[in-house]
This record gives structure tokens, sequence and C-alpha cells, in this order.
């Protein structure tokens, strides 16, 4: 049974940081590309970042770029995303989800395959 469970949400203020973690259990992590998505109240689900099965290529939202940092364990059958600079617009229900197959990783909720329950990042003062 393959599985996802993020961690590693919580309140923050404003310019702090947050590292959220994704354990994968349940199947060969080379194998899947591995996503962050978040999604705001009232507002539709948006893909964060994203990690590629095989070489390890890194995508990011423009949002977040320059701010975010994706990362891959695959010993441990864990990705990170290291949140820095937070602002308050980043305030959301965090997801990470995995897209099977070799090659590049799609920042598109439609390409993910499993997903997890997601934890909540809240950025206020």
């Amino acid at each position: 049974q393959l599985q996802l469970v993020e961690s590693g949400g919580g309140l923050v203020q404003p310019g702090g940081s947050l590292r959220l973690s994704c354990a994968a259990s349940g199947f060969t992590s080379d194998y899947y590309s591995i996503g962050w998505f978040r999604q705001a109240p009232g507002k539709e689900r948006e893909g964060v970042s994203c990690i590629s099965s095989s070489e390890g290529n890194t995508y990011y939202a423009d949002s977040v770029k320059g701010r975010f940092t994706i990362s891959r364990d695959n010993g441990k059958n864990t990705v990170y995303l290291q949140m820095n600079s937070l602002k308050p617009e980043d305030t959301a229900v965090y997801y990470c989800a995995a897209q099977a197959g070799f090659g590049q990783c799609l920042l598109s909720a439609y390409a993910m395959d499993y997903w997890g329950k997601g934890t909540l990042v809240t950025v206020s003062s």
C-alpha cells in the first residue's frame, strides 16, 4: 500500500522558515517524482515544486522561486521542502503527491497518482 505522510507544518511569523517532510512508504522512491502542492481557503490547488524521479531535476512555481528548496533522500524515502522568507500568502494546506514513472516531473495535480493528507502552514504575526 503506497502512502505519503506530510509533517512539519505549523504557525510561523512572516520572514520565518519551515521545513516540510514527505515520508513515502510502499513503493520504490526512485520510480516516482514527488511534488508539493498547496491549497489556500477558497482557492484552487496549485503546484509549488517538484523533483523528478531519476535525475532529481527540480522545478518551482514562480511565486516561490528563490525562497523554497525541494530535495529528496532516497535512502530515507523522504522528500523535503525548505521554505524560507515566508509570506502571509504562503498560508495553505500543503500536500505532497507522487507521479509514477521516470522522466520529468509535472507541476500539475492531474499528473499525480497518489496524495498525502496534507499539513497546514500558517504565516501570520
